[in-house]
């Protein structure tokens, strides 16, 4: 997918809402604490692109 990206449109802020993890989690019958964790590792995942993409702010 990031062979896909304009590189000279990346844009300078992104926000995250970290909204709906506990909820995706008991949707698969696992804890809440299971959904929080896996978001967890996803907004680091996206932190590292972000830096990798030259991201200026991420909120």
């Amino acid at each position: 997918m990031v062979e896909e990206l304009d590189m000279t449109r990346i844009p300078e802020h992104i926000a995250i809402i970290m909204d709906g993890n506990g909820r995706w989690a008991t949707e698969r019958n696992k804890p809440r604490s299971y959904g929080h964790q896996a978001g967890v590792e996803t907004v680091r995942r996206i932190t590292s692109e972000c830096v990798r993409l030259g991201v200026k702010y991420l909120t």
